[in-house]
């Protein structure tokens, strides 16, 4: 075997460990992208929830109309505090 072809297999075989290193890299790339979906749809479910309860207290007060007392809109100041909590908390994981 000549020199050159000596070369080009040793770089043909260095090539195909580096392809390897690649598709491994791809592969935790995947799975860290479907780990942060994850993450991501259980921060979206836990918001929603804090949204239902938000429209709840809205229409707890809307039924108790003008004799609404401290109770409820410090029920509704807290439940909307923790709704915009959740939210810009959601933002700021996942700039």
């Amino acid at each position: 075997m000549d020199k050159k072809a000596a070369y080009r297999e040793k770089w043909e075989a260095e090539l195909k460990i580096l392809n390897t290193k690649i598709s491994e890299l791809e592969a935790k790339a995947d799975k860290v992208r479907a780990e942060a979906k994850i993450e991501y749809a259980k921060g979206i479910e836990a918001i929603k929830a804090k949204q239902k309860d938000v429209k709840k207290k809205i229409q707890e007060m809307k039924k108790a109309g003008s004799e609404a007392g401290e109770n409820l809109k410090s029920g509704m100041e807290s439940a909307l505090y923790d709704l915009k909590k959740a939210i810009n908390s959601a933002f700021s994981q996942f700039k």
